[in-house]
């Protein structure tokens, strides 16, 4: 039995070495020195949809109700810190955390105190350090307008001349009046000097000039040189990323079913700046709700969305729940409380994805190039001095070929699929034959073919040997227990 072991235990060692050998690093992990939001990726939540960590700020809440409260916090962030962590995100945008009157922070009463539901002014800090000790920054939403008549400002009868109009139950400052500028970039550089955020997020620009924001973007970043500053609207300001309401519908609509138009995919990289790229945002219909319009199966869906999301230039916004396909038509219906009992198949397929693209600066900032865009087929390189990837979107309903050549790849390569394992090598027509399943998406790492592994070869021969070594040496133990008995 002790040598039955000892060949059982040989032969497990031998099946690990042919796996440590045959499995080439995918690439070197960098270094934490982002310059560019390009290379981050962000995940949009609100708090109090997220996770209730603490009881003691559970006051008026009711988790019946869309509308109202429902307990999420500070403290379930910093619960949660190692699940979003997992998923690869490098920012956590947090939404509007102000003293507000709505769980979405969209009623603000005051831009200087923290929303007691959240938590604490020490809360909020300590979530802060611990996302930073982990490589994320938070980012925060600070809203220029559409604030709360019990706002304190709209209370201070001095300052009755700050208000342009209340529409919607909600006050509109002048955002041309100097006094009103000049309060609301004091209080967004007073609250970005109090706490080490990473983000900040201008919300509800409409009615501000291009002049008064590019001011306030750099009183904010002579607040915090590395802070990031961000809008979800169109502006011609000096925003670190770009944001247009067109690229979340040309996303949607290309991913929402298969065979689509992707003509547009390319559209938001025109620009000089990065662009915020996703299919929806928390002020939208959910991604789920028009795949599941269109009979598709949504988890299948934003596959293919994520998977293309993340390899394509620009900075992924990905809302909270969608690795969970959370549904919805409108808010609140869209602002469910997360479920985190859930299957994980998704969360995995991000996991996977952004593993990758965390650990390659050439999937986050190389050189991107178009080789196929076809209703749907979608084939791309991103390259780099270091390295260079082929990225396959078969957004189609059916396998999908593409070919090819050593001009577009180099003399002597070979592809290895990441995430379903297939190698591609050139063949007898000097093409490498890039074939995929209808809606799949493959990330090929394009390396020099170096022939058979040898190294995996003769460890797979040892394993064979022994294995076989092994069943002789039990039938022979069989045949001399049979004569025993026969002679017994």
């Amino acid at each position: 039995m002790k040598f039955k072991k000892w060949i059982s235990a040989t032969a497990a060692a031998l099946l690990l070495a042919t796996t440590f050998v045959s499995t080439t690093p995918v690439a070197q992990a960098d270094e934490k020195a982002t310059t560019s939001i390009a290379e981050e990726s962000i995940y949009d939540l609100l708090v109090d949809r997220f996770f209730n960590g603490s009881g003691t700020n559970d006051f008026d809440t009711n988790t019946q109700d869309p509308s109202k409260f429902a307990g999420g916090d500070f403290t379930g962030l910093q619960d949660k810190l190692k699940f979003i962590g997992e998923m690869g995100y490098t920012i956590v945008s947090i939404g509007p955390i102000f003293s507000t009157e709505k769980y979405d922070g969209s009623m603000p009463t005051s831009y200087a105190t923290i929303e007691r539901h959240f938590g604490t002014a020490e809360e909020f800090q300590s979530v802060v350090e611990a996302y930073k000790a982990k490589n994320m920054s938070m980012m925060v939403d600070f809203p220029l307008n559409n604030v709360s008549p019990n706002h304190e400002w709209a209370k201070d009868t001095a300052k009755a001349d700050w208000i342009a109009s209340t529409n919607n139950g909600q006050v509109q400052w002048d955002l041309s009046n100097k006094d009103v500028q000049e309060a609301l970039i004091q209080s967004a550089t007073d609250f970005v000097s109090t706490y080490d955020i990473g983000g900040i997020r201008l919300t509800h620009i409409t009615d501000a000039d291009t002049d008064f924001m590019n001011k306030m973007i750099a009183a904010l970043k002579e607040t915090k040189a590395a802070l990031y500053v961000i809008t979800n609207e169109a502006s011609d300001a000096d925003f670190d990323a770009a944001f247009s309401p067109a690229t979340a519908e040309i996303y949607r609509n290309i991913f929402k079913n298969v065979d689509m138009d992707s003509s547009k995919l390319t559209e938001p990289f025109t620009g000089e700046k990065p662009t915020q790229i996703m299919v929806d945002s928390l002020e939208t219909h959910r991604f789920t709700f028009d795949s599941a319009n269109e009979n598709m199966f949504p988890p299948t869906r934003l596959k293919m969305a994520m998977g293309a999301l993340f390899m394509m230039p620009g900075t992924p916004v990905v809302q909270y729940g969608t690795e969970i396909a959370m549904n919805g038509e409108a808010k609140p219906d869209t602002h469910q409380l997360y479920n985190f009992k859930t299957d994980e198949e998704l969360i995995d397929y991000i996991k996977n994805v952004q593993s990758l693209r965390n650990k390659s600066a050439t999937l986050r900032n190389g050189d991107f190039k178009v080789i196929t865009n076809e209703n749907g087929l979608l084939v791309f390189t991103r390259t780099s001095d270091e390295e260079q990837w082929v990225i396959m979107v078969n957004n189609t309903s059916k396998t999908q070929r593409v070919d090819l050549t050593p001009e577009q790849l180099g003399e002597g390569k070979m592809l290895n699929g990441i995430l379903h394992e297939e190698k591609v090598r050139i063949n007898e027509k000097q093409v490498y034959p890039v074939i995929l399943d209808r809606e799949m998406v493959e990330i090929y790492q394009v390396k020099t073919d170096e022939g058979l592994n040898m190294p995996y070869m003769v460890a797979l021969g040892l394993v064979w040997v022994i294995f076989i070594g092994f069943v002789v040496i039990i039938i022979k133990r069989g045949k001399v227990r049979r004569q025993e008995q026969d002679a017994s």
